[in-house]
């Protein structure tokens, strides 16, 4: 049982991916909704001040170099382009946690209002995809 939840720990770890991935998983094998969705939160918020305090400077620092330049850049315009439009609760990859707290390091907001809204967020998108996950997986369970 304690390896189902580090997967679902992990799993939300995973940029793009995150709670968005990590809950249909959890639900699909069969763990409990409560400590399955407090377990995704948590790792999902986890690297959320790391992104917030280190990305936009490991970010500058590569957009000339070389090899990952082209991608360093990439990330920047995506983040100053989420920042725009800083939602993180619409759970589709791209508009999580690590999109909305690069964006709100990239545009200089306040640590704790930028945590604040991703967290809300996360919260929110965390919802929808259980419910999302219950729905699916208990459809399925009827028809077989």
């Amino acid at each position: 049982m304690f390896k189902k939840y580090l997967i679902v720990f992990f799993v939300s770890m995973v940029p793009l991916i995150e709670l968005r991935g990590a809950i249909p998983i959890a639900a699909g094998m069969g763990l409990p909704f409560i400590q399955y969705y407090i377990i995704a939160i948590i790792g999902n918020m986890i690297p959320v001040p790391f992104i917030y305090f280190f990305a936009r400077k490991i970010l500058v620092w590569g957009a000339d170099k070389p090899v990952v330049g082209n991608f360093f850049t990439w990330c920047l315009e995506k983040g100053e382009k989420g920042g725009k439009k800083l939602f993180v609760g619409i759970p589709l990859p791209g508009t999580g946690a690590w999109t909305g707290t690069l964006a709100a390091s990239i545009l200089d907001m306040n640590f704790k209002s930028s945590v604040l809204a991703v967290m809300l967020g996360v919260i929110l998108a965390g919802i929808i995809m259980a419910l999302a996950s219950m729905g699916l997986f208990g459809a399925l369970g009827a028809l077989f």
